[in-house]
């Protein structure tokens, strides 16, 4: 066996090791995660790197304000899924994907094991309205949100998603990007608007790069 064959099996030995010993970190308590879209500006900026907190959320609903990650639409919106050319990628294979080398590999991404981070605004029981400049009014009163800098008169997406007097359902929430103008959200997700709580990983703890920008996150 040649020396460079043998250092390529270490590397990938200790590869593999790290794969499995931080999948039973990620199982219970926490998880870090990077930011790759401008979705949650200014408060998040692109490449950002967040601690992930899981456990609170157990017996825990979360609140007004969270910054929450998620499973990805695609593996739970019906019309979405509906869509698809083939079945749903099992969950073991979404995990080996969000490793290097393998997510690099193109043609091997499935949409349905991404990951989204978004804003909780509304939650179970309110009455959401959702208006043509991206602000949120909930049971008939518009609602100060000082993270939204950017709102939606230069819009990607057609009147910003408006919709009018939507109940959000029991353990149901409502998520959405504090960049309006460009965050494909509860807004546009055709089979409904809202997330179930069970496919909401766990949400923003602390931010630990870059370095001038480390901390923990307001409650």
């Amino acid at each position: 066996m040649t020396g460079s064959i043998k250092s390529f099996l270490k590397e990938w030995g200790l590869l593999i090791l790290l794969t499995f010993f931080v999948s039973s970190c990620r199982s219970f308590f926490a998880e870090p995660r990077y930011i790759p879209s401008g979705s949650m500006l200014p408060e998040l900026q692109i490449n950002d790197r967040l601690i992930i907190e899981k456990f609170s959320l157990r017996n825990s609903l979360p609140k007004r304000g969270d910054i929450v990650v998620f499973n990805s639409p695609y593996s739970f919106d019906k019309k979405l899924i509906s869509s698809r050319a083939k079945p749903l990628p099992k969950k073991r294979y979404c995990f080996f994907m969000s490793f290097p080398p393998m997510s690099f590999i193109p043609g091997l991404r499935d949409q349905a094991c991404d990951a989204y981070i978004k804003r909780v605004v509304a939650i179970p029981g309110e009455i959401v309205s959702v208006n043509s400049n991206g602000e949120l009014i909930i049971n008939n009163k518009l609602i100060p949100e000082p993270y939204v800098s950017y709102k939606c008169s230069l819009s990607l997406f057609n009147k910003c998603g408006e919709f009018e007097n939507i109940k959000v359902p029991e353990d149901h929430f409502l998520v959405l990007g504090d960049n309006r103008a460009n965050s494909w959200d509860g807004r546009y997700w055709p089979g409904s608007k809202f997330l179930h709580k069970k496919e909401i990983i766990g949400k923003a703890y602390f931010r630990f790069w870059p370095l001038n920008q480390v901390g923990f996150f307001s409650k």
